[in-house]
């Protein structure tokens, strides 16, 4: 099990900043830790009678490439041609390769060419399949989950023994699939699934226990495209939580704020972060940002109270907003300066609009003739420009979203966030604490 892991940007004056910039330095080592969880779940289905290992793809040596009889390879847009490059690599050798994950889904002929099998879709529907297809050298060329659908309900328990927990500052886990707000930029598990499913609960805390095993108090990412939908889940699941000790971050939406009992339990099971797509300070930007409605841009107003309400409950609140969206100017990146101090975010995650393929984003750009190249993978980062914008010019988007990033992320800035995050905390700690006797 190979994983194409770690954050890639092209553009040579943002690769400068990201050395020094705190706030960039420290994400990008946050994501960079994150291992795979898919090939990890595929791992713990894989039958006794096989040995299995998980590798980080910096962790391969090219020459001599380490002997398998099968590797199983996933990657992400921005790291497909090192995949192909890699996966050519093994095949060279006479080792059998198969590649996954949300990239090939999209794109599976052309990832045909670089390796013997291409898994579309979930992978656990068609895991077994392919192993035994493997073992009598008889590989299929396509494997597709579809029509079947993956039941979180059967979810296997992904093997965590196989990692050096030494390596990650967290680990995932996953409660559910798809988001009902289907974003038109969105490359999650909506490209997986077409529907919004969730994890038993129960399969969820064995998973969380199997952790705590080998991990004391670990610290554990829900890697959810929407976590908290389904509220009486969630309220279900937290007392649960709270008995193990843990810390979490998960990544949500803005309506989390309007129940104070939710954000309460989340507290008390150890939430410390939570990510929210605010994507754009203004209505122009949010406008069509949804396939079906425009659930984000009727939320605009609640930003402020929003963000205020959930930091209240001392849950670090991390605001991402997307540079380039239709209908944004340049005057969007002092726009999005100021909105990050107006509503006193923990921290904040800013990335450039990616029409990955697959998406209705990708479709819509290449039907406007507005793409950069039909397949600009290496430059699917989220940090490098792939498409005309269109109220400003390639170069403005580039050189405003890399100013923007050095405003945001200095050692003052951060710094700044970050103490007035604590004044809360502090200012919370004494509206909790019994009265003197």
């Amino acid at each position: 099990m190979i994983a194409m892991s770690g954050v890639r940007a092209c553009d040579p004056e943002l690769l400068r900043l990201g050395l020094t910039l705190p706030g960039f330095v420290e994400r990008g080592r946050t994501i960079a830790s994150l291992p795979s969880l898919g090939l990890l779940t595929l791992a713990g289905m894989t039958p006794p009678e096989h040995e299995v290992c998980y590798r980080e793809v910096r962790d391969i040596v090219q020459e001599p490439l380490e002997p398998f009889d099968l590797v199983a390879i996933s990657t992400f847009t921005a790291q497909a041609y090192e995949a192909y490059a890699l996966a050519d690599a093994y095949r060279a050798t006479g080792t059998m390769v198969v590649m996954g994950g949300l990239h090939v889904t999209t794109v599976p002929e052309e990832a045909t060419a670089h390796c013997d099998a291409v898994v579309v879709g979930e992978g656990e529907m068609r895991w077994a399949e392919v192993l035994a297809d493997a073992a009598r050298g008889a590989l299929q060329p396509i494997y597709r989950s579809a029509p079947r659908e993956f039941d979180p309900a059967t979810a296997p328990m992904p093997a965590f023994h196989l990692l050096d927990l030494d390596r990650y500052n967290r680990l995932t886990v996953q409660t559910q699939r798809g988001c009902p707000w289907r974003c038109e930029f969105c490359a999650s598990s909506v490209l997986l699934t077409p529907h919004y499913k969730q994890k038993p609960a129960a399969r969820v805390l064995a998973e969380i226990d199997a952790i705590c095993a080998r991990w004391p108090r670990p610290f554990i990412e829900f890697a959810d495209d929407n976590s908290m939908v389904d509220r009486r889940y969630w309220k279900a699941l937290l007392p649960a939580l709270a008995k193990r000790g843990i810390r979490w971050f998960t990544e949500t939406d803005i309506s989390v704020a309007e129940d104070d009992e939710l954000l309460e339990l989340m507290r008390a099971s150890g939430c410390a972060e939570v990510l929210i797509g605010l994507e754009s300070p203004t209505e122009a930007g949010l406008a069509g940002l949804e396939t079906k409605v425009d659930w984000k841009r009727r939320k605009l107003s609640a930003h402020r109270p929003a963000v205020q309400r959930i930091q209240s409950h001392v849950i670090r609140v991390n605001g991402c907003f997307i540079l380039g969206l239709d209908g944004q100017t340049p005057a969007i990146f002092d726009e999005v300066y100021r909105s990050v101090e107006e509503l006193e975010l923990f921290d904040v995650q800013i990335t450039i609009q990616t029409p990955f393929p697959g998406t209705p984003l990708y479709a819509r750009l290449r039907d406007e003739g507005r793409l950069l190249a039909d397949a600009p993978w290496e430059r699917c980062t989220l940090f490098d420009v792939t498409y005309r914008p269109s109220n400003m010019t390639v170069e403005e988007l580039q050189s405003g979203f890399r100013d923007l990033a050095e405003r945001l992320y200095s050692e003052d800035a951060t710094r700044r966030r970050h103490e007035r995050f604590a004044d809360q905390f502090l200012r919370a700690r004494r509206r909790s604490a019994p009265p003197a006797s």
